[in-house]
Formats: structure tokens, C-alpha cells, sequence
């Protein structure tokens, strides 16, 4: 794709988060089986059903914009995924698994926090106000989220793996 205009950019934004928030739908499932804390199964559990809620919202604004989002692969996501991946993998104590998954899952949400706060920058300055409103929609659930991650990073999570360290 020829990014020759604004809206051709805020287009390959759109396509770059639904390419994202697609892959993270079939990464969820695997951080929340990998999660031993049940509070960070849980929130996993509940993102993963929020972006597919992202999903549609993406596939809404795509509607209206008469655009495509297929035939992208976010790249930064896929990385970022893999990272995570290998963390599951590695032979370590539950608790800093769970301390190294929520550190994963911040660098995914960061990175969507940063996408969504540029699409919707796009989309103000395009003029298409219901995007405006549904990528806001969505970028404050990605704030949350994030927020929530630190919450059971300092108030347990971080606790527990460091106890391991002193055993």
C-alpha cells in the first residue's frame, strides 16, 4: 500500500491494530493457561474478550471508512507475542513466570496504547468523528488495562516472585 495521503495512513494504522488485535486474540488463552495467579488468569480471561470487542470496533470504523483490514501482518506484534512465548516456556518458579507475563502483556498494551492514540489523532484531524469515538472508546480500555497490570504487579505479584528470590 502507497501511503500517498493522510487517509491513506490513518488506513494502514487501522489495518496494522486489527492485524494486532487479532493475533492477540489467539495469545490471550495461552498467557491465561500460563498465568498461575488466578487474578491474572482472570484479567487475561477478560481482555481477551475486550479485544474482540477492539476487533469489531476496528471492523465498524472499516465499514464506514469503506475500507479493508485484511492483508496486513503487524510485525511489532508478532514480536512482541513471541517474546511471550518464550517467557512461557522457560523452566521458572510460577510466581516470576507471572511476574515476567505481566511485564509482557505491558510492552503488548503500550504498544497499543500508542497505535490507538495515533489513529485516533489521525482520525480528529480527518474529520471522522465516530472513529474518533471508538478508537477513544478503545484506547482507554488499553490505559486501563495497562493500570490494572501494574496494580497486581505491586500489590502481589512482584511480592510472591521476590520470595523466591530469598528462598
Amino acid at each position: 500500500m502507497k501511503l500517498k495521503t493522510l487517509n491513506d495512513l490513518f488506513i494502514h494504522e487501522l489495518k496494522d491494530l486489527y492485524s494486532a488485535e487479532n493475533q492477540l486474540v489467539k495469545a490471550l488463552p495461552k498467557m491465561a493457561k500460563a498465568a498461575s495467579n488466578e487474578d491474572l488468569r482472570a484479567g487475561f480471561e477478560a481482555h481477551l474478550e475486550e479485544t474482540k470487542t477492539h476487533v469489531a470496533r476496528l471492523e465498524e470504523i472499516a465499514e464506514s471508512c469503506e475500507c479493508k483490514l485484511t492483508g496486513h501482518k503487524c510485525k511489532a506484534m508478532e514480536g512482541l507475542i513471541a517474546e511471550g512465548s518464550e517467557l512461557i516456556s522457560e523452566d521458572a518458579d510460577e510466581a516470576v513466570r507471572d511476574a515476567g507475563l505481566i511485564g509482557a502483556a505491558q510492552r503488548v498494551e503500550h504498544y497499543e496504547i500508542a497505535g490507538y492514540g495515533t489513529a485516533r489523532a489521525l482520525a480528529e484531524c480527518l474529520g471522522y468523528d465516530d472513529a474518533v469515538k471508538l478508537l477513544s472508546e478503545t484506547l482507554e480500555e488499553e490505559k486501563a488495562c495497562d493500570e490494572k497490570l501494574t496494580e497486581l504487579a505491586e500489590s502481589t505479584i512482584n511480592a510472591e516472585a521476590a520470595e523466591m528470590s530469598d528462598a
